[in-house]
C-alpha cells in the first residue's frame, strides 16, 4: 500500500498516529513554498476585496484594501518559531495537538498573521481528521486558494487572502450545505468569542454598516 493509498484510506492524522508523531513535531515542508511566491515589490501594489468586522462587531464588506506583505524576518519577528514554521513556510501541525481542535466556543477564527476573519463557529465541525475543520470560510473572498502538488499528491491549498498566511487545505468530503472540508492548522488561525467581536474592528470598516447578512 502506497502513500497516497495509506492518505485516503486512513487520513493523514491516523497516519501519524501510527507513525508515533507526537505533538512537539511538525510536518516538515515540502522543501519550498507550496504556492509559488510573488515578486514582493508587485504584492505591494496589489488590493484585495475582503469582509471585516466594524466597531459594531458587524461584519461589512467587501471592502477593498492593500495586501498585507512583510519580509521574513518581520514575519519571524512577529510570529512565534511554530506560526512561522506553518503559517509562512507551509508546515502541518501533528494531528489532534492544536488548541482549537476541540474549542466549542461561539466566535470568529482569524488569521494569525493580519488578524483577517477566516471562518466562524457556525461553520465548524467535528471531522474526526485531528485538525479544525470547517465546512465554508465566514466569507467566500477571505480565503483563496492554490494548487498545492507536493509530496507527490494533488491537494488544494487554502490561504488567507489578504496576506498569504498558510491555513490548510481544502477537500471535498464535507458535510452539508457545501460538502467541503477546510482541514486547518491551529497554529494559523486564533479565536475571538462571540461577544468580544469589536476588538476585530478594522479600521477600513470606520463607518461602514452591515446591509447584507449573506456571504
Amino acid at each position: 500500500m502506497n502513500r497516497r493509498t495509506i492518505l485516503k484510506v486512513a487520513g493523514l492524522g491516523a497516519l501519524q498516529m501510527l507513525l508515533g508523531v507526537g505533538c512537539n513535531a511538525a510536518e516538515p515542508t515540502s522543501g519550498g513554498a507550496t504556492t509559488k511566491p510573488s515578486d514582493e515589490g508587485a504584492d505591494m501594489n496589489k488590493t484585495v476585496k475582503v469582509k471585516v468586522y466594524n466597531k459594531a462587531g458587524e461584519l461589512v464588506g467587501p471592502i477593498e484594501m492593500p495586501k498585507v506583505v512583510k519580509t521574513d524576518a518581520q514575519w519571524k519577528a512577529q510570529l512565534t518559531a511554530k506560526q512561522y514554521e506553518i503559517a509562512r513556510a507551509k508546515g502541518t501541525e501533528p494531528a489532534f495537538c492544536g488548541n482549537l481542535l476541540d474549542n466549542h466556543e461561539k466566535g470568529v477564527y482569524t488569521c494569525i498573521c493580519c488578524g483577517l476573519p477566516l471562518f466562524s463557529s457556525e461553520g465548524k465541525f467535528n471531522s474526526g481528521t485531528g485538525w479544525p475543520s470547517f465546512f465554508q470560510p465566514v466569507a467566500d473572498g477571505n480565503v483563496i486558494e492554490h494548487e498545492d502538488s507536493s509530496y507527490g499528491m494533488v491537494r488544494t491549498e487554502v490561504l488567507c487572502a489578504r496576506c498569504d498566511c498558510h491555513l490548510g487545505h481544502v477537500f471535498d468530503d464535507g458535510p452539508r450545505p457545501t460538502g467541503l472540508r477546510f482541514c486547518v492548522n491551529s497554529e494559523s488561525i486564533g479565536f475571538t468569542a462571540s461577544g468580544k467581536l469589536a476588538s476585530l474592528a478594522d479600521s477600513a470598516a470606520e463607518g461602514v454598516a452591515a446591509t447584507n447578512p449573506s456571504r
